[in-house]
Parts: C-alpha cells; structure tokens; sequence
C-alpha cells in the first residue's frame, strides 16, 4: 500500500538515514532530488532545533541593516507630494539641508518614490549619449528665448510667458505674462530683460514669426530683429525641426509646467505675473540645479560682471581670484587634470597654462585673465587640496597681454580672416602671407615692418584666444602659413 508522507516526513527520513543508516549526503541527495547543501541544511537545523526545524519557512531575512529609516521615507514622501516636480536628486539636495542623517543614496529616493506611486518608472527615450552637450563659457554670452502656454486664467483664457534664460548660468532673465505673443507683447519682454539684465552678445530662438521673418510672407526684418541690431545682439536662429538646439530652455518649460503651472488657474494676467515673479526669484536664487553643480543659477550669474580684455594688465585680486586657484598646462586634447578629473579648456589653448580657480561647486578656467571655461565641480571634494597644492600661481606681470600677431594669408578677395570677422587688405596682396595684430581696439595688418592697413576692432573680443593661442603666429588652418 502507498502512503504520502509529508514534506517534514520526507526530510525526517532523509536525516535519519544520515545519522543512522550511516548513509553518505550525496547518496540521500540523489535519492530525494535535492542538492546536497539542501541535505546539509537539513542536518544542521535538526541538530539544532529537532523536528521542527524541518518545517517550511520564509527566506525573508530577520533584518536588514541598509533599510532606510521610516522617518527618512516619511520626509521623502512628504516633500515630494508638496513639490510633484521635484525629482531625487532635488529631493536629496533639501534632505541634505536639513541635517538628515544617514542621508540615503539618489537610488533608494527614487525607489522610495515608486514605492509610494509618486514616480511612475519610465525607459529613456533616447540614450544620453545621443545628445551633444553644449554650455557657453560666461554668462551674458547667449540668451535662449522662447514662447510657452498654459497660463490658464479663470475666465477660460490662456496667457503665454515669454521666456528667457542665460546659456551659461540657467538664470532666468525673462519671464512675461502676455495675453497674446504677438510681436509687440514678444519685443517689450525683450527689452524689459534687457533694462533689468544687462544686453548679452547674442540670442538664441526658434524660427517662430514673431523672432524672424526667415519663413515669413514678409521681407524682414521683423521687430525683434530690429531690436537685437539696433543693441549689438547678435540673434541665432536654429535648424528647422531641431528643439534640442534650444533645450535648455525647453528643459526649462518642464520644470515650470511641473512646478508652478501644473493644476493652477489665475483670476487675471497680473495675478499670474505677481506668482510667476516669486516662483522665479525662488528658482534662481535658492533652488539648486543639477546641470551647474548643485547651485542656485543666480551664483553663475554673478560672473556676468564685465571682465577686462585679454589687452589689459590685470591682477589676480581684481579677478576674483582667491587661494583656491593654481595652474595647469593644457594638454594637445584641449583638457587640463585637476585632483583626478578632466576638465575641458579648448584645443586652441593646446600648450598653454591657464589658471584654475575653484568657488564653491564650480572650476574656473582663465587664460591671460580672461575666462575661458567654467565647468561644474567633478572632483572629488576631498582630492582639492591636493590638486591646489600643484602647480603654481601665475606672477602678476604674466597676466598682461602684449600686441601679439598671427600669420595670415590673403585670399583671392583680398581679405584676412581674424577672430572670425574678414578684414581688407587689398588685391594687391592676394595670396600673400601677412601679419595680423591686436593693438589697443585696432587691428594693425602689416608685411615684415610695414605697416599697410589699420582697421578698428570689429570681431568678437572672447575669440581672440583662438586666433592668437600659437605664439609662433602659425594657426592650424589649410590657408594660413
């Protein structure tokens, strides 16, 4: 007669015939088609806890010392349903703030999140490393506008915002209720940052009508481009169907949307404006962004102070220059090393030293007292002391700049081009080597001692560095000697 026994049976059965029948574990192990550690198993909680050690149990551990505390998750959970827009690593930044301790890592946050269901878990899109990264080296460089809806008013309406923000710092320099982004409402945005902030160099915008007339019916220029020329700015229109171009700002647009537009409904334009101010204020002068090294754009943005000219004789002191600064020769890749990081200075400067300085979460590159690269801290904190304690500190004198030239060779037109911009020298010299320099804000063109032609500086001052990073005068380009 067949008789089932049990899965505790079973086990029993098979200690026994260990212990008494003097059978080996291997043997049993075949014979109950079980592992042999399972056997071991076996025999080991018999031994220590008889019959009943052989029953089932749950393989979840007795304790787990990597759990986060309950009150941590609870703060977690609380300021994530304060602030829905609010992600890990901005939830960790106010963590931090706060003495929490132990603080968790940016994984177990988010973890924390979807536990809860405030994060929904989504596969990227696109890798990361499909997009190319690009940042202007100094604030008030280049501008990112843009036009964004969703200001929902009570009487059913939506309102615009005429947005802007430093390439540079994330600061934003622009942010304008509208009833209508119609030229004019677009144009007055404009110039109400410009009168706050100062007037950058260039700025950046899609081909949106009211920015240009490149696809309009009309022959141009629009207002906006009027605008620009009439206050030196050069306006840069991006590719047709290319919103990267201008994703800083369009990253931006999230985070408004998810911070302060999401749910909210406004009873007038002012109301909206007056909430809109103080959701700016916030965002630039205490909200830590990720993208700059975990501070506030407003501590970018202070570089924008006017800075003296590669021509000037500076000293460090005026510069801002504190002692956590040192120097580094620029490698033929255009990367300087500082405390075990690679940080990127330009292939131009390649040979070069440029001086590093650190303040607070970002590395400072300067070259002949002019910034040339500011870069979000990669270092660990920990290695600066020692990455300081190389190099040296440039004497003051080094930091004056003399009329330096560079070789150029005259095209069939006529013309050099410096810094580029083409300036003339006359179809007597086509295809002549001659030597280009910056004197003062004049650019001397001369063959040997003489001097031919003289013209006013007309190109960019921030990319003199390229034209004159050889002191030879021998530029890397097909045309040039």
């Amino acid at each position: 007669m067949l008789v089932e026994l049990g899965l505790v049976e079973q086990r029993y059965q098979a200690v026994l015939e260990v212990l008494n029948d003097a059978a080996t574990v291997v043997d049993v192990a075949r014979r109950y088609g079980v592992a042999r550690q399972t056997v071991h198993e076996w025999l080991g909680r018999y031994a220590g806890e008889g019959l009943r050690g052989l029953a089932d149990r749950s393989s979840r551990p007795g304790s787990c010392p990597h759990q986060m505390d309950p009150v941590v998750e609870a703060a977690i959970v609380e300021l994530r349903r304060a602030h829905p827009g609010w992600g890990p690593r901005t939830i960790l930044f106010w963590l931090e703030r706060d003495g929490v301790t132990p603080l968790p890592g940016r994984t177990s946050v988010e973890r924390c999140l979807i536990r809860h269901g405030l994060v929904t878990p989504q596969a990227r899109r696109r890798r990361r490393s499909d997009y190319k990264r690009w940042e202007r080296s100094r604030a008030m460089e280049l501008w990112q506008m843009d036009i964004v809806g969703g200001v929902r008013l009570v009487d059913g309406a939506e309102a615009k915002i005429v947005s802007g923000i430093d390439d540079h710092s994330r600061f934003v320099v622009s942010a304008h209720v509208v009833a209508r982004a119609t030229a004019r409402p677009v144009c007055d945005a404009l110039a109400l940052a410009m009168g706050r902030h100062g007037v950058p160099d260039q700025v950046l915008t899609d081909n949106g009508k009211v920015f240009t007339a490149r696809f309009g019916p009309g022959p141009g220029p629009v207002l906006f481009d009027r605008i620009c020329r009439e206050n030196g700015v050069t306006h840069i229109l991006t590719a047709p169907r290319s919103p990267t171009t201008t994703g800083k700002i369009e990253r931006w647009h999230k985070t408004l949307r998810a911070e302060f537009l999401n749910g909210k409904v406004f009873s007038s334009i002012n109301h909206a404006q007056g909430e809109l101010d103080a959701w700016v204020a916030h965002y630039n002068c205490e909200r830590p962004h990720q993208s700059i090294g975990g501070v506030p754009p407003a501590d970018r943005f202070r570089l924008a102070t006017p800075r003296p000219g590669p021509s000037d004789t500076v000293e460090p002191e005026e510069l801002g220059f504190t002692e956590a600064a040192t120097t580094r020769r620029v490698s033929t890749k255009g990367t300087i090393s500082f405390a075990a990081a690679s940080y990127k200075a330009g292939v131009w400067l390649a040979g070069q030293t440029v001086e590093v300085v650190c303040e607070g979460g970002l590395v400072q590159l300067h070259h002949r007292g002019v910034l040339v690269a500011t870069h979000a801290r990669r270092h660990a904190p920990h290695k600066q002391d020692a990455g300081l304690a190389r190099g040296r500190r440039l004497p003051p004198a080094s930091t004056s700049v003399t009329a330096a030239s560079v070789t150029r060779k005259v095209d069939s037109s006529g013309n050099v081009s410096f810094a580029g911009t083409s300036y003339r020298v006359g179809s007597t010299y086509r295809r002549r080597q001659v030597q280009v320099a910056v004197v003062g804000d004049t650019v001397e063109i001369s063959v040997g001692n003489e001097l031919i032609r003289s013209h006013p500086l007309r190109h960019d001052r921030t990319r003199e560095h390229g034209a004159l990073a050889n002191p030879g005068g021998r530029p890397h380009r097909i045309n040039a000697a």
